[in-house]
C-alpha cells in the first residue's frame, strides 16, 4: 500500500495531527509526496515534492490545505 493511499483512509484529526507536530509533519509529507509521485508523476506531484523538500513553512500550507480540501497542496 502507497503512503499517499494510507494517509488519504486517515480520519481528518489523525491526519491535522500528523501535520501539526513538525518533524513528523516533514517526514509525513516526504514519504506521502514522494509515494504520489512514483504512482503518477505528474507536474503537480513533482511541484509538491520540490515545495515539501526546500520550503520550510510548507508544512503549514498543508495542515490548511488538508483542514480546508482534505488532501495535501500539489498532490493528486
Amino acid at each position: 500500500m502507497s503512503f499517499n493511499k494510507w494517509f488519504d483512509k486517515q480520519s481528518r484529526l489523525i491526519q491535522l495531527i500528523l501535520l501539526i507536530i513538525p518533524i513528523v509533519n516533514w517526514v509525513v509529507e516526504i514519504l506521502v509526496r514522494l509515494s504520489a509521485l512514483l504512482t503518477n508523476a505528474s507536474g503537480k506531484n513533482i511541484l509538491g515534492v520540490i515545495c515539501a523538500i526546500f520550503i520550510p513553512f510548507w508544512g503549514w500550507v498543508d495542515l490548511v490545505c488538508v483542514l480546508l480540501f482534505n488532501h495535501l497542496a500539489f498532490c493528486e
